[in-house]
């Protein structure tokens, strides 16, 4: 619709499809609030549901789904989380543990991405390649599991006099960015339609520039778009989601899908460095739009992977193995996070802390997980007459296993995770008493400067 042309554009939508969306983000929102309740990620209840609404009889709700629908809307919300992960990234942070940030950042994730491609490759027959993309979708560690778990240790002081949530925090938006970057430039090596073994090899560093190009470019617009001393913030949050909508789904249209996901995390991050150099803090109006959006696209998201899950057609094999793979993946990874924080100034116990604090999965492994069954049953629905269709139909094979690894290890680390460092938090951290707490009147007259734009983020303070 936004591209210029004047053809005709059929929109068709199956019966039942509005329908199926209402019933499954009302229920999956329920079914993540009754999982809260027993102190466990909500979304593992929205990924339940979805696979309930899928696979139980006499249940149309999941198969009412249009996929070409389902497709968009998981583009559209992993938009969303992605533009809220690089809003996130605290440049500030990064600078002042950036050492052991970028070595916990990188290291646990590179091994475990080794790890997974050899055994996958040994257990499943995955090909090289295939064997890679699943160790970086398996790598990512969750935000979403993660963060609310440190930020809620952090208000009750733990860990804070060594600057431990924030440690993780910060390296957590690296691992994901380092993770979804390679994962998407291996995606589009993928599924490059040419021949050309020196496209092939210059198809990853491209599709990267082309990301990095256009999200730094795109940052730097929002920033002064905008113009005026108080820009709106309502058009900054349609421009920023409009450029990380055309993004995703230009990249897609131009044939370098691997751009698309770098692109909306890097304009994010331009964006919010500009924004809080403007006065703008952490917590800036258009992140809290985002939050707010992702109350809705978060069942959306997590039910529709769920629906992707057909209990009938997953094989026990795969199931097995691919939870063997899984653990020798996590072992590697709790090992190399443990040794990742030495030469610094933490203990055994808060080394530890960090090592199970590094193992949950969610939200990128929900967001990214089904993307090459999506591009493999895109390039078998297109396939003519000269295509290989055994290797279009091996690649549907081959992204249904990626995809169904994917959920294993959001069921299995999600709750051990956030049940791990909710409950050995207080037992291997640090309490530190604040002394002098900002009040709440404090806070509130601070914010309203800031918005309003009397004074910047420098001249108010922390």
């Amino acid at each position: 619709v936004a591209l210029p042309g004047y053809d005709p554009i059929n929109i068709v939508i199956e019966g039942g499809t509005v329908f199926s969306l209402i019933v499954l983000v009302v229920v999956a929102y329920i079914g993540g609030w009754l999982v809260s309740l027993v102190k466990l990620p909500p979304l593992l209840g929205m990924l339940l549901v979805g696979i309930v609404l899928k696979n139980v009889p006499y249940i149309d709700v999941g198969r009412g789904l249009d996929p070409n629908w389902s497709a968009a809307l998981r583009s559209a919300a992993l938009t969303v989380i992605l533009l809220r992960a690089g809003l996130g990234l605290d440049p500030v942070a990064l600078k002042q543990l950036s050492a052991m940030v970028f070595r916990l950042a990188f290291s646990p994730c590179l091994a475990e991405t080794l790890v997974v491609a050899v055994a996958s490759n040994l257990l499943l027959g995955f090909p090289w390649i295939w064997g890679f993309m699943l160790g970086f979708v398996l790598a990512a560690v969750s935000p979403a599991v993660v963060v609310p778990c440190l930020l809620s240790l952090q208000e009750q002081g733990y860990g804070v006099e060594k600057g431990i949530p924030t440690l993780v925090i910060a390296a957590a938006s690296v691992d994901d960015v380092l993770a979804i970057s390679a994962f998407t430039i291996i995606l589009g090596i993928t599924f490059n339609e040419t021949n050309d073994i020196a496209m092939l090899i210059l198809q990853g560093p491209l599709e990267a520039v082309i990301g990095i190009v256009w999200g730094v470019g795109w940052g730097l617009l929002m920033v002064f778009l905008p113009p005026g001393p108080r820009p709106s913030v309502l058009l900054r949050v349609l421009l920023l989601l409009g450029g990380g909508l055309f993004a995703l789904f230009g990249s897609k249209m131009a044939g370098v899908s691997g751009s698309g996901a770098l692109a909306v995390l890097g304009m994010g991050f331009v964006a919010g460095m500009g924004w809080r150099r403007q006065g703008w803090g952490d917590d800036n109006p258009v992140s809290r739009i985002l939050a707010q959006m992702w109350i809705v696209f978060q069942p959306l998201l997590f039910g529709l992977i769920g629906t992707e899950i057909k209990v009938s057609e997953l094989d026990s094999e795969t199931v097995g193995l691919g939870v063997v793979v899984l653990v020798c993946g996590l072992a590697v990874r709790f090992v190399v996070s443990y040794s990742a924080v030495f030469g610094g100034d933490l203990t055994h116990r808060e080394r530890l802390f960090v090592a199970l604090a590094w193992l949950p999965k969610a939200t990128v492994q929900a967001a990214v997980g089904p993307l090459a069954l999506d591009l493999a049953n895109q390039a078998l629905k297109n396939a003519g007459e000269d295509d290989d269709i055994s290797a279009l139909e091996r690649k549907v094979e081959l992204g249904q296993k990626v995809l169904t690894i994917a959920v294993l290890v959001i069921l299995i680390t999600a709750p051990v995770g956030a049940v791990a460092v909710m409950t050995m938090g207080p037992r291997l951290l640090k309490k530190k008493e604040r002394e002098e707490e900002e009040t709440d009147e404090e806070k509130l007259k601070r914010e309203e400067m800031l918005e309003s734009g009397v004074v910047n983020q420098s001249e108010v303070g922390e």
